[in-house]
């Protein structure tokens, strides 16, 4: 018996082990860390990347066409039956007869060097530009990709924030109803208040609880929002760090957000470089219409043998160089289709950037409205705290002495709940402004050291 207590203590134990050390340690995660975490594990962002190391190589691909071109080929051959050709009958020229005569070797090695070099071609020069150009707006499409990823990472970053915020809210709330309900119990045991005062502070408590649940509700969806901005499991526990603060903009900034806006915002540049893009490509195409001249030259060693026993001495060298001049001349109008196509592929694509410049614009001036009514609207609320601070602790004392009744406490507490909700709430919105106007000047890419 003995044993086997023993036994089982021992089992309770090693139980006990394997569960806390299956238990994970919550991550403490800052704004800064998300954001870290995010641009390392995102998938989109990690395509983009790929697609700027492929413009890279289509630069050094268009490059490459305006460098000469050197090639080697070898051949060889064995002859299974001989080619003949016919000569008359020396012999017997009266008898018009023809005598067939080998010519050739059984075997036969031909050895080619040949360069050619682009000396004008215009689409092959206006094509180097062009990749340059495509290169530089991967990279605008890069950032912007970026900055949509961190600025989702704030926002959801300040959602737990608020959510926790909110949460706290509501717990400091319930204890002040379940301190009131306490003082109402008192007073209406020694007769001091009514039945209906103890009833109505007993509901107003119970009314709170499931409001209670629901922000702690509101604030693990935001932690599992955060999550899946961040790209983590949704078994990680994870906790932030940080309080609910405005961190506030610079007013020159403001001033300056719409024409910054225009001039930096990564996917508006990026749509200004494809529109630069297909220019180009309207030149590339009309260049079908244009000569392309070249240069060439080649150098061949030939060999045959009826024996496979070559050596340097059998070989023969020959070479040649001189200059192509190819010019179209009619093509079944393909090349005016193309061209009209490429020129509509532009025109579009001015239209589509001067459109988006200009919702930017009016994005923006709607963002720093947000912002200035946020910032507004957080001093009020500031000053409206502090008067409920003070209504509920009148009406609280009023109460406790007899003289006050339980629905002013009520209104009173509700009183301050809704300033300290809705104060946390104008943080919020100004925050979330704050990002938005930020994201739209381009100026939340963090360094990666991964894109240059």
């Amino acid at each position: 018996m003995k044993r086997n207590a023993i036994f089982s203590v021992l089992l309770i134990l090693l139980m006990t082990l394997s569960l806390g050390a299956q238990e994970q340690t919550a991550l403490q995660i800052t704004l800064d860390e998300a954001i870290r975490i995010a641009v390392e594990r995102n998938h989109d962002l990690a395509a983009a990347r790929f697609e700027v190391t492929k413009a890279d190589k289509q630069v050094k691909e268009a490059f490459g066409l305006a460098l000469p071109s050197v090639d080697f080929a070898a051949t060889y051959s064995r002859a299974l039956k001989r080619p003949v050709f016919f000569l008359p009958d020396f012999d017997d020229p009266e008898s018009g007869r023809v005598v067939p005569i080998q010519i050739g070797s059984e075997n036969s090695i031909d050895l080619t060097f040949s360069a050619t070099q682009v000396l004008f071609n215009s689409a092959v020069f206006t094509g180097v530009g062009t990749a340059k150009i495509y290169s530089e707006a991967a990279r605008d499409i890069y950032r912007a990709k970026e900055n949509e990823i961190i600025a989702n990472v704030r926002r959801a970053f300040y959602s737990v924030l608020l959510a926790r915020e909110g949460s706290a809210i509501m717990r400091s709330t319930l204890q002040n109803a379940e301190d009131n309900l306490n003082n109402a119990r008192a007073l209406a045991e020694a007769g001091l208040i009514s039945e209906y005062d103890g009833l109505r502070a007993e509901v107003s408590y119970e009314n709170l609880k499931p409001d209670v649940m629901k922000a702690e509700d509101d604030y693990t969806i935001a932690l599992n929002s955060l999550r899946i901005a961040m790209g983590v499991s949704a078994d990680q526990p994870i906790e932030v760090v940080g309080l609910l603060q405005p961190e506030i903009v610079d007013e020159v900034q403001l001033t300056n957000a719409v024409e910054d806006a225009v001039k930096m915002n990564p996917s508006l540049e990026a749509l200004r470089k494809q529109a630069d893009v297909n220019e180009a490509i309207v030149s590339i195409e009309r260049s079908n219409y244009l000569p392309t001249l070249s240069a060439f030259g080649n150098y061949q060693m030939q060999a045959q043998k009826n024996q496979f026993n070559f050596s340097t001495n059998d070989f023969i060298g020959s070479s040649v160089v001189g200059l192509n001049l190819s010019f179209n001349i009619f093509k079944g109008f393909q090349t005016n289709a193309r061209v009209e196509q490429a020129t509509l592929d532009h025109r579009r694509s001015q239209e589509q950037l001067a459109a988006m410049e200009s919702n930017l614009r009016t994005q923006v001036e709607s963002m720093i409205l947000r912002l200035r009514w946020a910032q507004k609207q957080i001093g009020v609320h500031e000053k409206t705290i502090a008067q409920a601070e003070k209504g509920y602790r009148i009406a609280s004392t009023r109460f406790a002495s007899g003289s006050g009744t339980q629905l002013e406490v009520n209104d009173a507490q509700l009183a301050l709940n809704r300033a300290q909700v809705n104060r946390v709430e104008a943080i919020y919105q100004y925050l979330l402004a704050a990002t938005d106007i930020e994201q739209a000047l381009g100026g939340l890419n963090t360094p990666t050291g991964k894109i240059q």
